[in-house]
């Protein structure tokens, strides 16, 4: 069983390029966020403390931090092979 650490964005300050915590501005959290364990508010507005430009995180697909959406598997069911690896292989005889 493992232990969930709180985390809190203590010492946070709010200016007007966004959210400055330890030297870094983080940018509220977008809509496919919700939901996310790691999600902690602060004042009126949602921050996501693993990755400070959370839109950027999910602009390829899902974010890898996410907690609330599982990583889909390749629908084909095929493991995709580097193609020079594959001919490497079949000049072996694998």
């Amino acid at each position: 069983m493992a232990k969930k650490k709180t985390i809190s964005l203590e010492g946070a300050i709010k200016t007007d390029a966004g959210l400055t915590y330890k030297g870094v501005v983080m940018e509220p959290i977008v809509e496919k966020c919700e939901g996310c364990e790691r999600i902690v508010p602060f004042e009126d507005e949602k921050y996501c403390p693993t990755y400070a430009q959370p839109e950027i995180k999910w602009a390829k697909g899902v974010c890898n931090f996410a907690t609330h959406v599982r990583a889909d598997v390749d629908k084909t069911g095929k493991v995709k092979v580097n193609p020079l690896k594959a001919s490497k292989r079949a000049a072996r005889g694998r």
